[in-house]
C-alpha cells in the first residue's frame, strides 16, 4: 500500500518546537525582544512564552539585558541571546585553503585560523591535519569546552550527508567516498555534521548575516568553484540528496546587450572560477606564459595577481574581470527569474578581490533584465561575513540543527 503524503502531528515535540520558535524570534530581533513582544510575534499564550523564557534563562541560552520604557504600564524586560550560551566549530574544506572558526551563540567569530590545502591525493593525511587543527583551535579558545555543542564541516560537493561521506569532488583528486564525518567525530569526541559548502554559506547568512536578513534569497558562492545556496520562505533548499546548488554548468553570456538567440554562451564555471580567469589571463598575455596554475592554491595566487593588475589600470586584466562580471550577471538573471527571489548575496574566497568592480557591472544588468522588475527589485550585495563565510556557515549548521524551528519534526515518524 502506498504511504500517504499527509502525516499527523507528533504532539510530544510541540514543546520543543515552540521553544525553538521563541528562541528564533529573540535571535532575529535587533536589540532583543520582551515577553510581551514575543507573545504577539509568535501567537503563543503569555503563560507559554513566560515558561519557555524561564527554561531558556535557566539553560543560559538567553539573558535579560535591561528595561525598555513603554507608553503605558511598567517597563518591559528585554531578552537577548547569551553569546556564551553555547559554541560551535566550523571547518570549510576548499581545494585551495582549509578554514577553521569557533562561533559563539550569536554567530560571532571567537577564534579562526586557516592553512593551504595540502596538494596531496591522500585524504587520510589531510584528515589527520584537519583533526589536529580542530583540537588545537578548541584547546586555545577562551571558552568553556563543555559549551561546545558540535562541529560542522562544509565540503565541496557532491556529499552524502546521510552516511557522512565526501564523494569525488572535482577539485579534490583522490577523495573518493571519504568518511569525513565519522573520522572527525571519532578524533574529537564531538557530534559532527557534514553539508555542501554552498548550503553552509546560505545557513551562515540566515544565522550570522544579521537579525533582519531576507527570508527569500540566494547565496552565490565564488571560490575555487561556483555554487548556489537557495533559501525560500526561510528554509534552505537542499534537494533530494542535499546536493542542490551546483550551477557550474549553467550557460552564461558575457554580452548582455546582444541578440539573445545568437550571443555566445559558455558554462558558468568557465566564466567565474579563479583557475579559469587565470588561464584566460595567461592566454591573453596579461599574465606570463610560464605562470604556474598546477594546483588550486597556486591558481588562486595567480588570480590575485590578475586582480591587482586590473586595480592598477591594466586594460587587458580589467576586461577579463568585467567579462566575468557580465557572465555572473547573466547567471544571476537566470537564477532570479527562475526562483523569483529579490535578494542575491555574493561571497567566497574570490569575492573580496572583485566586489566593487563586479557590483558596478552587475547591478544595472540585473535591474534591466529582471522579468519581475515592475513588481520588485533584485538587490545584489556582498556578504558581511567576509571570506570565511563558508566556515562560519559550517558552524552555523550545528546551531541551526539544534535550535531552529522545523515544522517537519512535528510529523509522526520524524
Amino acid at each position: 500500500m502506498a504511504q500517504s503524503q499527509s502525516r499527523g502531528t507528533n504532539m510530544p515535540r510541540v514543546a520543543d518546537f515552540n521553544e525553538a520558535v521563541v528562541l528564533n524570534a529573540i535571535r532575529r530581533a535587533s536589540g532583543g525582544r520582551s515577553r510581551v513582544e514575543l507573545t504577539e510575534e509568535t501567537g503563543l499564550s503569555a503563560q507559554t512564552v513566560s515558561n519557555i523564557c524561564r527554561r531558556l534563562l535557566d539553560q543560559d541560552l538567553i539573558v535579560e539585558t535591561g528595561k525598555q520604557a513603554v507608553a503605558f504600564g511598567k517597563p518591559r524586560t528585554m531578552l537577548e541571546l547569551n553569546p556564551a550560551g553555547c559554541y560551535a566549530v566550523g571547518v570549510h574544506i576548499d581545494p585551495a585553503v582549509i578554514t577553521y572558526v569557533l562561533l559563539d551563540f550569536t554567530g560571532a567569530v571567537v577564534v579562526n585560523t586557516s592553512h593551504e590545502t595540502p596538494a596531496v591525493q591522500d585524504p587520510e593525511s589531510v584528515l589527520a591535519q584537519i583533526n589536529e587543527h580542530i583540537l588545537t583551535l578548541i584547546a586555545q579558545a577562551p571558552v568553556d569546552r563543555d559549551r561546545i555543542i558540535g562541529i560542522g564541516i562544509a565540503s565541496p560537493g557532491p556529499v552524502d550527508v546521510v552516511r557522512g561521506l565526501v564523494l569525488d569532488p572535482p577539485h579534490l583528486p583522490g577523495w573518493h567516498q571519504v568518511p569525513l564525518r565519522d573520522e572527525i567525530q571519532e578524533a574529537t569526541g564531538l557530534p559532527v555534521l557534514l553539508d555542501k559548502d554552498v548550503i553552509a554559506g546560505a545557513v551562515a547568512e540566515q544565522w550570522a548575516g544579521g537579525p533582519e536578513g531576507a527570508r527569500n534569497f540566494v547565496f552565490l558562492y565564488l571560490g575555487t568553484g561556483v555554487g548556489l545556496g537557495i533559501v525560500i520562505d526561510d528554509l534552505v533548499v537542499r534537494g533530494i540528496s542535499s546536493n542542490a546548488g551546483d550551477v557550474g554548468l549553467l550557460p552564461v553570456s558575457a554580452d548582455e546587450f546582444g541578440d539573445r538567440y545568437t550571443r555566445p554562451f559558455r558554462a558558468f564555471w568557465q566564466a567565474g572560477s579563479p583557475q579559469s580567469l587565470a588561464e584566460q589571463a595567461v592566454a591573453a598575455g596579461v599574465l606570463s606564459a610560464d605562470t604556474d596554475l598546477s594546483t588550486p592554491a597556486i591558481a588562486e595566487a595567480a588570480f590575485r595577481e590578475l586582480c591587482a593588475l586590473a586595480d592598477a589600470g591594466d586594460e587587458g586584466a580589467g576586461e577579463i574581470l568585467d567579462r566575468s562580471a557580465r557572465s555572473t550577471a547573466s547567471a544571476i538573471l537566470t537564477i532570479t527569474n527562475l526562483l523569483d527571489v529579490g535578494s542575491i548575496i555574493v561571497g567566497g574566497a574570490m569575492w573580496e578581490q572583485l566586489s566593487e568592480r563586479f557590483l558596478t557591472v552587475m547591478r544595472p544588468i540585473v535591474a534591466q533584465g529582471s522579468i519581475a522588475h515592475q513588481l520588485h527589485e533584485v538587490s545584489i550585495n556582498g556578504t558581511t561575513l567576509g571570506a570565511d563565510v563558508a566556515a562560519i556557515g559550517a558552524a552555523c549548521l550545528v546551531l541551526d540543527d539544534k535550535f531552529s524551528p522545523r515544522p517537519a519534526t512535528l510529523q509522526l515518524g520524524r
